[in-house]
């Protein structure tokens, strides 16, 4: 399953010749099509050229219309004009640059603000994961870049993840109005008890829910990669954190029956079983990943991570195109020392070491402690880190298989070198890739012979199509909003009068 990497927010087809033309949805007139420019367009800024006598730039506003709304002296005397009516941003910002009055004449840039929880642990860097700025020894940007990532999206609220695991605290503040409700009642199911009441006797699913799905910008502890996702707690972990096959298969099918998406499971078994495998195909013909620890160092037999491709672990190592395996990485980007591995059977990193997160003691406890000294490590909580970007993802592009977001996945890691040979892709997760990628596909020809493109952006997107016909110089032709399944379709109508050309589809400003 190893993907083929490519540059995100872009990709290019080439096309029969032709111009372009809408079909399907698309509309047919072209005054219709919206671009989103990312700048006012009721203002320009310029900076007037350095001079003591100011009245040529005065009588040149006045002749333009234009009204001086701010002045900045401090900064080259740069003025903030209005544009006039019946006029445009880059025709007004043309006639000054031209004029020989200004050093420069540009647009009024929009700015965003950035989506930055303000959970308190988020705050202060101890989510390091989250946004590596090198505190505490950590190399900068050895993170899954989630800043980046919240701007495109930070809610999967209609995406039901199953954490297999001990169970989780549901009436934790920083997890409760995440929960999945059972509309029997409850949230989940305890596989020991048959109930849908599961509790959380040993704390580990407690933490890895945090990570996976920790309510963000709440103002409360800690957030998780998705601020919104519907988490069902399947508990198949007593209160020794031992479980079974049957309680894994139970959990699973539960899961499989119930709606969930994804399924989280942060444990593993040296023994392979036909029946767990059976289950995994089934849940693989349902459509559903699911997202496994690749394993950690035992204590007692080994000191340090093994390689799974020679001594396997479940479900990681199970031969389904669904499984996801997830090795660790530490805050500077190296593989995790209790971390297994596996070129074959370990398809990513991602964070893992120094966690903290919510945990079962109270509604408001959370794990470790400070001052204490405790580290927090393993592939339990690298999974989760996945689990919650698979989360975003399915979120994002409603429309993909359980194929096109593993593709996603594999083609938006960052490489590093510590990883090579490690596992398959060699790389480490970064959500913000994975949320920003456009993906562009051929679509069947038209019954007319036009050229067909499906063009993926994610929902609330607006994609440009430009085209060229040399690969260095690029033209708009079209530019449209995702439908509902967060794609929208292309057409390009043969011609002979036309070079053939080359397509590509970028985010439109």
């Amino acid at each position: 399953m190893r993907g083929l990497l490519f540059a995100p927010l872009l990709a290019t087809f080439l096309s029969a010749t032709g111009h372009p033309a809408p079909a399907g949805q698309i509309s047919t007139n072209l005054s219709q099509f919206v671009q989103v420019e990312p700048y006012r367009a009721d203002r320009i800024i310029i900076q007037p050229r350095q001079g003591p006598d100011t009245t040529a730039l005065e009588q040149f506003h006045a002749r333009q219309h234009s009204r001086v709304l701010m002045k900045f002296e401090h900064v080259g005397h740069a003025e903030v004009l209005e544009v006039p009516a019946g006029e445009t941003v880059e025709r007004l910002t043309a006639k000054y640059q031209q004029s020989g009055l200004v050093e420069f004449a540009e647009p009024d840039y929009l700015v965003h603000a950035a989506a930055v929880p303000n959970d308190p642990k988020f705050q202060d860097g101890t989510l390091w994961a989250l946004n590596n700025y090198g505190q505490s020894g950590g190399t900068p940007h050895a993170d899954i870049d989630a800043t980046n990532a919240w701007d495109v999206l930070t809610s999967a609220s209609n995406i039901v993840v199953a954490v297999l695991d001990s169970g989780i605290r549901s009436t934790h503040e920083d997890l409760a109005s995440n929960m999945w409700a059972n509309p029997n009642g409850g949230n989940g199911f305890d596989a020991f008890t048959g109930t849908n009441n599961p509790s959380d006797g040993t704390g580990h699913g407690t933490l890895v829910a945090g990570v996976l799905g920790g309510v963000g910008n709440n103002g409360k502890g800690v957030t998780g990669v998705a601020w919104q996702v519907q988490m069902m707690d399947c508990r198949c972990l007593d209160n020794t954190g031992t479980g079974s096959d049957s309680s894994v298969m139970a959990c699973m099918e539960f899961a499989r029956t119930n709606g969930a998406r994804i399924i989280n499971a942060s444990f593993s078994s040296t023994n392979a079983s036909l029946a767990v495998s059976n289950e995994i195909i089934a849940l693989r013909n349902a459509g559903i990943i699911l997202v496994a620890a690749a394993g950690n160092a035992t204590a007692g037999v080994n000191t340090s991570g093994v390689n799974v491709d020679v001594s396997p672990t479940y479900p990681a190592c199970y031969k389904m195109d669904n499984i996801v395996s997830v090795a660790y990485t530490t805050r500077t980007d190296t593989l995790g020392s209790l971390s297994n591995y596996g070129a074959t059977n370990v398809l990513l990193a991602a964070p893992g070491d120094q966690i903290y997160s919510t945990f079962s003691a109270s509604d408001s406890y959370y794990y470790p402690p400070s001052g204490l000294g405790i580290n927090i490590a393993g592939t339990s909580f690298s999974a989760p880190y996945v689990s919650g970007a698979c989360a975003l993802l399915l979120a994002q592009y409603p429309a993909d298989t359980y194929r096109d977001t593993i593709a996603r996945l594999v083609n938006a890691t960052d490489i590093l070198p510590a990883l090579a040979g490690k596992c398959r892709t060699s790389g480490r997760l970064n959500l913000a890739k994975m949320l920003r990628s456009i993906r562009v596909a051929p679509a069947a020809p038209a019954t007319n012979g036009a050229f067909q493109l499906s063009v993926s952006g994610g929902l609330n997107r607006t994609c440009a199509v430009q085209t060229s016909t040399n690969l260095v110089d690029w033209s708009p032709v079209f530019t449209n909003p995702a439908s509902t399944n967060g794609t929208f379709l292309f057409v390009d109508l043969p011609s002979t009068n036309l070079a053939r050309r080359f397509y590509r589809a970028t985010a439109a400003q």
